[in-house]
């Protein structure tokens, strides 16, 4: 039988959603990006961003809302501030 999830966050699924949204256009702007360094160089930096939205959508649908995913979810907006900041997009 499959282990139940604890309880759900409405604000959570929200956040993770538009996270996924979010992912997708920049990749669709890394995409973009015409030279094919530059845009290896973002596609690598943006993998931690991209493994960390993984998790955190991962650990939410197997367990809900609970410690672990909003150490997840804060990981995560860490991992796309600093990208944000040290890549322009």
């Amino acid at each position: 039988m499959p282990k139940r999830r604890s309880k759900l966050s409405p604000e959570l699924e929200k956040q993770i959603s538009l996270a996924k949204k979010k992912e997708e256009f920049i990749m669709a702007i890394i995409n973009d990006i015409e030279e094919e360094d530059i845009q290896g160089e973002y596609r690598t930096a943006f993998d931690a961003v991209r493994l960390s939205l993984a998790y955190l959508s991962e650990l939410y649908d197997a367990e809900g809302f609970n410690v672990n995913t909003e150490n997840a979810f804060t990981s995560y907006k860490d991992s796309i501030n600093n990208f944000e900041e040290e890549y322009e997009i």
